[in-house]
């Protein structure tokens, strides 16, 4: 299994080390997976437990004091499944996996997708906050929801970039996902691109890709799916790279994307400080 892992894009982190190593070793369990599914979720588990990612606990909280989580899986043969607006739920690439595997559905969001998780034995009381994340949100002193006041303040702080990726070949099956909390200070039951099919993942029988960075600009512009198709054309070293150069001339934004084809050949991209990454093989 060749799996490829990121921390997601954005400014240098607290304990570099400390996160790269937490990624090869989630890499490194991953590539023992059965399947290139289980072994994206497998290495997604980790992350959204480690406060110093940006998925699951210590995640970003937004403008109501609430953690929520959010995530989508693709598999290169189509079976898709994304969840937004979870709370209390750490693994939300779990919950997006019973989307893709158990419903119709592309996108199932809030209390059911919980209640959906739950039916399916995945965590669904899990405190999100840490003591750190409630600190910084008590600092910022919201005024309260439902006034212009909250929607200026909300304007002012809204910002953040970091997600939790992973993609998976086995040389044969594919798949993607990605995972994050969102961003920080966003408006309470903002969705972002990670769960949007073609912005924050997306897979298909040309390889895999899952984007992390500024998410309003992300899903505008399609970032994961756009890096696969350049894969008609280029390597996945270039296709990430083109892919980075063609979204930063088109939005001005900050983002970087992960990629791998089925020859377990992978690229990375950003135009960010850092984005740190792991792969391996077995």
């Amino acid at each position: 299994m060749y799996v490829a892992v990121h921390g997601g894009a954005g400014s240098s982190p607290d304990a570099p080390a400390d996160r790269q190593r937490t990624l090869s070793s989630a890499a490194e369990d991953a590539a023992a997976a059965e399947t290139p599914l289980d072994a994206v979720r497998v290495a997604l588990r980790p992350l959204e437990r480690a406060p110093g990612f940006n998925a699951g606990v210590g995640g970003a909280v937004q403008s109501d004091g609430v953690v929520r989580t959010e995530a989508g899986v693709m598999t290169d043969t189509g079976t898709t499944g994304a969840v937004a607006g979870l709370t209390g739920v750490v693994h939300a690439a779990d919950a997006a996996a019973v989307v893709a595997r158990e419903t119709p559905h592309l996108l199932v969001a809030g209390d059911p997708a919980v209640e959906l998780a739950a039916g399916r034995g995945i965590d669904t009381d899990a405190v999100l906050s840490t003591e750190e994340t409630r600190r910084r949100y008590e600092a910022a002193d919201p005024p309260a929801l439902g006034t212009d006041a909250h929607l200026e303040w909300v304007r002012e702080r809204f910002g953040g970039t970091d997600t939790v990726g992973a993609v998976a070949t086995d040389g044969d099956r594919l798949a993607a996902a990605t995972s994050t909390a969102g961003r920080w200070f966003a408006l309470a039951g903002r969705v972002g691109d990670v769960p949007q099919l073609g912005a924050g993942y997306y897979a298909d029988d040309r390889g895999g890709a899952s984007a992390t960075g500024e998410g309003e600009a992300i899903a505008r512009f399609g970032l994961a799916r756009r890096a696969v198709e350049l894969l008609d054309t280029f390597s996945p070293r270039e296709a990430a790279s083109d892919a980075i150069a063609e979204f930063d001339a088109a939005t001005g934004g900050k983002a970087g994307v992960l990629v791998l084809d089925h020859e377990g050949r992978v690229g990375r991209e950003h135009n960010t400080p850092t984005m740190q990454t792991s792969r391996t093989e077995r």
